[in-house]
């Protein structure tokens, strides 16, 4: 990175020194070099009265460039480029000893963004203004670090403990007001006038007539040592509850006790050699893989390389009202967008319109929205019988259950009511070379969402071989308009959610029929870090929709399926799941959730109509090994999909599973923590398992080949894709 900073002298004698990386004014070691550099010589300059730091192009820093982090990103490595010296040097020998300790006054005018280490520089500024829609705030933890430029020592002192752990530990940003109100920022100004008081303020400190504050050593947001521990305490217990695997929190936490109890300047070295110790961390590089596999999935050699600008998507209909068609045009009107939902008989109309009100009606009970923004949203919605003013759609998205000859009678009717350049996108499973005619080819996609919507936020497209680039660009630029992570994948039968999904769920089901307590998986995959061990799951997204997958899957896959009986039992005795709260889990009239007394008993039918035993062995099972039988399979599968060429990167795949299923981020997707645990170990174990369950364990092809060089799985998918690219 080039970056640097310039310096400028006005005739006032305030010296304005611009961070000038642009577009976001990113921070790397030539960045605090050269800033270094020009705050030193503008304390020597006789001509410089005060300093003022801004950033270029109405940003003030986005903070430390994350490539500085070091991660394999498919065929770079970068590497992060400062030692444990350099880090002291950065936080006290820079940060604090020319910043902060600088003899002239030293004021931060924020506008844009101010996060991360651009935060914590104008924290050692003596004073900061900002616009009253600056963003600021210290995001670090997202990425399995801690602030490390003084922001767990000075953020303290400036806004108290309570609103720092706070802003810290939930990567919470603030805008300016709420900045000023905290005491983190002096005043706010208009944008135009930002420069010009941020100088003013310089010289009224200058002049005495403002203090020159050291947000290091201020002490009247803090309060008193047994109260500070008992806030501590708290957050360390919050944490323990919610997110007991992530200990680089708990580290962070540490690191502003130190600084409390021990003053702020060792805080400093502490948080310097915490730094330094996370960055090595597995967490650390899970996490940033996921930052960067995300922005790595709308990047499509051949297609979003070739200079295509995408066309804007207005005018959207979905036909169907179904469950999967409602929440569909839910998730669109909740974005702003106008919809049109088709349906074949006036009934079945209203029942989709009342699906979608229904769902909007639990955002208003949740408090996630208000009841006169609910009367708004849900004017977007619009219902129909005919095709009439579909000329006008630019996306039209089939969600209707059915055959594929049901499928392609829909599509042909499209064709003659909608535009040359309309988008035809499908929900179904169904392979989209078997639902379309010829001519609508270059313009059909597959379209993917998972439930529960508000949880996962992916946007699953298949795209076919004629598939245009310019409708592959148009759905990428939508799937970011509707707040999802767009991924691409090539066309099958089915979706790569699923496909992972039905083996985690057969997976448990072959442990609870063998012996193993259902409560117990669920309990060992949650602290794993699993959003949803797989019978809560199963439970929230509803029996009939789980069984839908798990038959279509053993209809595609039925040598490696395990064919449970356990959901078919239960729907005979009237278990839907949370809807009707009873499944797997009861639940009261507030959603909250107890073991099911009755489940042992349906184990039991499922057990004694497949013929299964109880095994000991599965009975006293260690949650790491329940882990290890529930996991691998997932891994199984997800190479059976590398090995079909349905992914273009691996790293795909890891975004798939943590924004589709719920595969935690800190453990950076299915794949790259499959890379960390060895290809070795987990074909064997599967090879063992499949020893004593059968094929469901049987460890894929590929997986055997990788594991037999002890080669990365990710690796071979690269392999594939560079052969797939050069033909």
């Amino acid at each position: 990175m080039n970056g640097k900073t310039l310096m400028e002298v006005g005739d006032d004698g305030v010296a304005v020194i611009t961070i000038n990386n642009p577009p976001l004014n990113l921070l790397s070691v030539n960045v605090l070099l050269s800033l270094k550099r020009s705050v030193e010589e503008a304390v020597q300059r006789d001509d410089v009265k005060a300093i003022v730091l801004i950033g270029s192009e109405g940003y003030f820093s986005a903070g430390f460039d994350v490539t500085a982090f070091g991660v394999s990103q498919g065929k770079k490595r970068v590497h992060f480029k400062t030692e444990r010296k350099d880090l002291g040097f950065m936080s006290l020998e820079f940060v604090t000893d020319t910043l902060e300790a600088a003899s002239k006054p030293l004021v931060a005018a924020v506008e844009g963004l101010a996060l991360g280490g651009g935060l914590e520089i104008a924290l050692a500024c003596h004073a900061r203004i900002s616009t009253s829609a600056a963003k600021l705030g210290l995001p670090e933890l997202q990425y399995g670090i801690l602030p490390g430029l003084g922001g767990t020592q000075r953020l303290p002192r400036l806004v108290g403990l309570s609103k720092a752990l706070d802003m810290i530990l939930m990567s919470k940003r603030i805008d300016g007001e709420e900045a000023l109100t905290a005491g983190l920022v002096d005043a706010v100004a208009p944008a135009d006038r930002l420069l010009g008081t941020a100088r003013q303020w310089a010289l009224d400190i200058l002049e005495s007539r403002r203090p020159q504050m050291i947000s290091l050593y201020r002490t009247d947001k803090l309060v008193p040592l047994a109260k500070a521990r008992i806030i501590l305490k708290s957050a360390r217990d919050q944490i323990q509850k919610l997110s007991p695997s992530l200990t680089h929190l708990s580290v962070c936490i540490d690191v502003i006790e130190h600084g409390i109890v021990c003053g702020p300047r060792d805080g400093l070295w502490k948080e310097a050699e915490a730094l330094y110790e996370l960055r090595q961390s597995n967490t650390c590089r899970s996490l940033v893989h996921i930052f960067f596999a995300q922005r790595e999935t709308s990047k499509l050699p051949g297609v979003t390389n070739i200079g295509l600008s995408p066309r804007n998507i207005g005018n959207i209909a979905v036909i169907g009202g179904g469950l999967i068609g409602s929440g569909i045009a839910t998730v669109l009107v909740l974005n702003n967008f106008r919809v049109v939902l088709k349906e074949e008989t006036e009934a079945s109309l209203q029942n989709g319109i009342g699906r979608v009100k229904a769902n909007l009606e639990s955002h208003v009970n949740k408090g996630k929205t208000t009841r006169e923004q609910f009367k708004k949203t849900f004017s977007l919605i619009k219902g129909v019988l005919s095709y009439e003013g579909f000329k006008d759609m630019d996306l039209v998205i089939e969600a209707m259950p059915g055959i594929p000859s049901s499928k392609e009678r829909i599509f042909a009717d499209l064709e003659k009511h909608c535009s040359h350049d309309c988008i035809f996108a499908s929900s179904s499973s169904v392979n989209l070379n078997l639902i379309v005619q010829t001519r609508l080819h270059n313009r059909i996609v597959g379209f993917h969402l998972f439930s529960p919507l508000p949880v996962f936020s992916l946007l699953e497209s298949v795209r076919t071989e004629k598939t245009s680039s310019q409708a592959i660009v148009n759905l990428l630029n939508f799937g970011r308009k509707i707040r999802k992570t767009p991924v691409v994948f090539r066309n099958f039968s089915g979706s790569v959610v699923n496909r992972m999904l039905v083996p985690y769920f057969q997976a448990a089901f072959l442990l609870a029929e063998h012996g193993a307590d259902v409560y117990q998986i669920d309990s060992a995959i949650a602290s794993f870090g699993m959003q949803l061990g797989p019978f809560r799951m199963i439970d929230l997204i509803g029996f009939q929709t789980a069984i839908g997958t798990i038959t279509k899957f053993v209809e595609n896959f039925p040598d490696r399926s395990y064919k449970s009986l356990l959901i078919p039992v239960m729907l005979k005795d009237n278990y839907e799941g949370e809807s009707t709260g009873k499944g797997f889990y009861l639940y009261d009239d507030k959603g909250r959730n107890q073991p099911n007394p009755l489940i042992l008993k349906c184990i039991k039918e499922a057990r004694n109509l497949s013929g299964v035993n109880i095994n000991l062995e599965v009975k006293r099972l260690a949650d790491e090994e329940i882990l290890e039988m529930i996991l691998f399979p997932i891994v199984n599968e997800a190479c059976h999909i590398i090995s079909e060429g349905i992914a273009d990167k691996a790293s795909d795949l890891d975004v798939a599973s943590v924004m589709g299923m719920g595969f935690p981020a800190y453990r950076g997707g299915v794949i790259f923590w499959s890379d960390i645990i060895g290809s070795k170990h987990i074909c064997s174990r599967l090879d063992d398992w499949s020893r004593k369950y059968g094929n469901f364990y049987r460890p894929s092809a590929y997986l055997m080949e990788q594991a037999s060089k002890q080669g990365s799985l990710g690796a071979g998918n690269q392999q594939m894709s560079k052969s797939r690219s050069q033909l």
